[in-house]
């Protein structure tokens, strides 16, 4: 399918400062960019800030006073229906080098706190595919979906002791949960159509049967239609804007759609 995105950011710098913008879609697998810029007005020099496409492409650039920032894109998503049920998992000793990082504890997945209620709670019955699923059940039944309550600090025990967040906490608890049984997990952040309020979306991909999977602990989008943007261990890794300094947020925008191949 091929999806249309417009996002637009407006921030005011009081002072000059560096920004990493991770906005672009990732050009790689599953997902193909038709066509896309990424402009500034007023115009400000982009460069490249690290890591191969495949983990999401961050471009540094220095902002100050009023600040337009738009990412425009068309992008062919060929995923197709996504279903990790029986899917196995792979003995960490067969997992290429690149996934074991995905195992660890990271700054808001406290996979090593939340260890012991994942392990008590979910290891019993289902495995692999099926454990995940079972484990996004879980935090789909039991926590309310609630802007406002989490913050920039929250982390993934937060989330667990409050029952309640939005789709950066969700995906964090169940990263942690997967970690914590032996499950390589890590954060995906996303285009996501038809989510209400539109937005940009964090999601949670996992690694089974030698490859990632997408799944979305909140259930507001289709793993069919994410165009992923960038892909880390937690938010840290995944921010679609890192500022070194202070701005205040003047607007922001986000419209994804479906739309039909010209």
């Amino acid at each position: 399918m091929r999806v249309k995105i417009d996002a637009s950011l407006s921030y005011h710098f009081a002072q000059a400062a560096d920004v990493v913008l991770a906005l672009e879609a990732i050009r790689a697998g599953d997902q193909s960019v038709v066509s896309d810029q990424l402009a500034l007005l007023p115009a400000s020099g982009l460069t490249l800030a690290d890591g191969p496409e495949l983990m999401g492409r961050r471009q540094w650039t220095t902002a100050d006073g009023d600040v337009n920032i738009r990412y425009q894109a068309l992008v062919d998503v060929t995923r197709g229906h996504v279903s990790i049920a029986g899917l196995y998992v792979p003995p960490r000793r067969d997992l290429p080098h690149e996934v074991i990082t995905y195992l660890m504890p990271s700054r808001y997945c406290e996979s090593d706190r939340l260890a012991p209620f994942a392990e008590s709670q979910f290891s019993s019955g289902a495995q692999g595919g099926d454990q995940v699923l079972e484990m996004a059940d879980w935090i789909y039944r039991n926590f309310d979906y609630a802007p406002g309550v989490s913050d920039a600090t929250t982390t993934a025990t937060d989330t667990f002791l409050m029952r309640r967040g939005v789709c950066r906490d969700f995906a964090h608890t169940l990263i942690s949960f997967c970690r914590a049984v032996g499950i390589p997990a890590r954060m995906v952040s996303a285009y996501a159509p038809g989510i209400s309020p539109p937005d940009f979306h964090a999601v949670v991909e996992v690694w089974l049967q030698n490859g990632w999977h997408l799944i979305d602990p909140t259930r507001l989008a289709a793993e069919d239609s994410l165009v992923r943007i960038a892909v880390g261990r937690d938010a840290t890794d995944i921010s679609f804007m890192t500022i070194f300094g202070a701005a205040t947020l003047v607007g922001q925008s986000v419209a994804v759609s479906v739309v039909a191949p010209a």
